[in-house]
């Protein structure tokens, strides 16, 4: 039984694709990437540029912090619908079939007979149309009229109906009309929605410094000896998830990643500030290190040079509470 050229074609592309896809997979980097975490109310805010970290850092691209800036939908007013004009409705599209069939058949060698025949058309489908647009604009303007007294709480005085116009039920009692105001948090009686923490810059000290120096090695190499124990006394929960997260897909995958000779080369703090009971500070650091993807059952290297170092820049930041111990709550790229 012999294949057709068609499914030969086909089972050759089938192969290609698979053997690409096998090694995309096998050459794929265990190493984690990308910008996650969370940084407070900033968590969506670019830092500071600095002289370590000259270029804005890339954005949060995974965080529980919940995104409440406005979208670029929200700002932009919503368009009104367009109610579609006569040349644009049915009545454009009988034009134009009109226009197009006259043409036809003056290319078919009707001649200026055809020409007339197409301009006779043409005035029949105008005076259609009109007729159709007028029962359509008649029909409009009635269903309206039938709808008007159907606006609940409209004022018999005429004019356009807006919100600001209702007085409540007791205006009486109070003494005026109402307007909208600034719920008063204090009062007791009045819910108010829940603010946002408020945000105001502090100082690091040295002791501070030295402890993200410090952490920036024991953070490295927690995630490459796989201690668990280790990286939730050094990250946030938040952190220990997405952590815990790729280590769990190089198991699967057969693979570790290996980092180690941790070197700092230059570091700044982008900001710092405090919300609340909690305080945050954004550094930026440029560092070194061996950083390799090792196979889990030989230790060979699959992915990496562990002969030579590399450089990265990344911004990390810090929190505590309430004075306590800092953890890493956020890595961007930079």
């Amino acid at each position: 039984m012999t294949m057709s050229r068609t499914t030969r074609i086909a089972t050759l592309f089938a192969g290609l694709f698979l053997a690409f896809s096998m090694v995309a997979v096998d050459q794929a980097e265990a190493r984690r990437g990308g910008s996650f975490g969370s940084r407070g109310t900033r968590t969506f805010q670019s830092a500071p540029p600095t002289r370590t970290a000259p270029q804005p850092a890339a954005p949060v691209e995974r965080s529980m912090t919940p995104n409440t800036g406005p979208t670029n939908a929200a700002r932009q007013p919503q368009a009104s619908p367009q109610r579609p004009g006569f040349m644009n409705g049915f009545g454009g599209s009988m034009l134009r079939g009109l226009m197009l069939g006259g043409l036809i058949g003056l290319l078919l060698g009707q001649g200026f007979g055809g020409l007339a025949g197409m301009f006779g058309l043409l005035l029949q489908g105008l005076l259609i149309g009109g007729v159709i647009w007028l029962v359509i604009r008649l029909f409009r303007s009635q269903q309206a009229r039938s709808q008007q007294p159907a606006m609940a709480g409209a004022p018999a005085g005429g004019g356009n109906f807006s919100y600001r116009d209702a007085a409540p039920a007791d205006a009486g009692r109070t003494g005026g009309n109402r307007s909208f105001s600034i719920p008063n948090i204090g009062g007791g009686r009045t819910e108010a929605a829940p603010q946002q923490p408020v945000s105001k810059e502090i100082s690091v000290a040295q002791d501070d410094l030295d402890t993200f120096q410090r952490m920036l090695t024991e953070v490295q190499e927690a995630f490459g000896r796989e201690d668990h124990k280790a990286l939730r006394q050094l990250v946030t929960p938040e952190m220990v998830s997405y952590l815990s997260e790729e280590l769990a897909d190089n198991a699967q995958n057969g693979v570790r990643n290996d980092v180690t000779d941790v070197q700092l080369l230059q570091a700044d703090i982008a900001e710092a500030w405090s919300e609340g009971d909690r305080d945050y500070a954004t550094a930026a650091m440029n560092y070194s290190s061996i950083d390799v993807t090792r196979n889990r059952a030989t230790g060979e290297v699959v992915d990496g040079d562990e002969n030579e170092p590399t450089e990265t820049t990344e911004l990390w930041t810090f929190t505590r509470q309430n004075g306590g111990n800092w953890q890493l709550s956020a890595i961007q790229e930079a």
